[in-house]
């Protein structure tokens, strides 16, 4: 069984990026969501999204 807490399926379908209310892409190695639109990956922290644009990296 892994350690890595999970995220509910059923919050990826519903979430959207805040910026471009695009859809994400679970990373599940890196424990973030993908904008592809707005390069930007969502930390997930303790199996909670943090939608905060403020604490997302920038992707290439």
């Amino acid at each position: 069984m892994s350690s890595e807490p999970r995220v509910d399926r059923k919050l990826l379908e519903i979430l959207v990026c805040p910026e471009t209310k695009g859809p994400l892409e679970y990373d599940a190695q890196n424990q973030e969501l993908i904008s592809r639109q707005a390069k930007l990956a969502y930390p997930i922290r303790d199996g909670i999204p943090v939608m905060l644009t403020d604490e997302a990296r920038s992707i290439d």
